[in-house]
C-alpha cells in the first residue's frame, strides 16, 4: 500500500511540540511530505499531522483556528502540555480541541504528553507561596513543573513513533 501525501503543522511556545513534529517527520517518507512547519492557511494534503500546546486546558490559539478552517481532511492530533501528568486530562483537553474540528474531517490518531514549562514559571510559584493566603496546592504544582522537566523524554517520543507508524 503507497503512503498517501501529507502536512505536518504545528505551534510551538517552548520547544516540546516541535520535538514531537520532528519525531513524525522522522518516521515519515520524507518524499511524501507536501509540508512540514507553522502554517496558517489550510493544508493542501488530504493527511495533516498538527501540533499544539496547551494552553489553559485547550490548544494555542493559532491551532484553534487552523483547525476551524480544515474540511474534508484526515487529521492526527499531537500536543503537549506542561500540566499533563495524567492521561484523563489529555483526554479532556483533546474533547475540546475537537469541538472545534468540523464533523466533515476525520481524526486518525491523537497523542499528548507532558512538557517542560519555561522556568519562569516555576519562580512564579515559588513567589505565590511567599503570600500567606497562597492557593493551597502549590506544592503540587511545583512537583509537577520540576516532573515536566524531562519531557518530551526518550519514552514519549517512542510512544508517539509507534502511532504514527502503525
Amino acid at each position: 500500500m503507497e503512503t498517501e501525501r501529507y502536512s505536518i503543522i504545528f505551534s510551538s511556545s517552548t520547544g516540546n511540540t516541535k520535538e514531537l513534529a520532528d519525531t513524525i517527520y522522522e518516521v515519515l517518507p520524507k518524499e511524501k511530505c507536501d509540508y512540514f512547519g507553522v502554517c496558517k492557511e489550510e493544508p493542501q494534503s488530504d493527511k495533516v499531522y498538527i501540533g499544539f500546546w496547551t494552553n489553559q486546558g485547550n490548544a494555542d490559539k493559532e491551532t484553534l483556528e487552523l483547525l476551524k478552517k480544515l474540511k474534508n481532511k484526515k487529521i492526527f492530533l499531537f500536543g503537549t502540555a506542561g500540566f499533563g501528568g495524567s492521561q484523563e486530562y489529555f483526554q479532556k483537553v483533546l474533547g475540546q480541541i475537537k469541538e472545534n474540528i468540523d464533523s466533515s474531517n476525520t481524526i486518525i490518531g491523537e497523542y499528548m504528553c507532558q512538557g517542560k514549562m519555561p522556568q519562569s514559571v516555576r519562580e512564579r510559584y515559588v513567589k505565590m507561596k511567599e503570600q500567606p493566603n497562597h492557593m493551597p496546592n502549590l506544592d503540587m504544582m511545583i512537583k509537577n513543573f520540576d516532573r515536566a522537566l524531562s519531557h518530551p523524554d526518550r519514552n514519549d517520543l517512542d510512544k508517539l513513533r509507534k502511532m504514527v507508524v502503525e
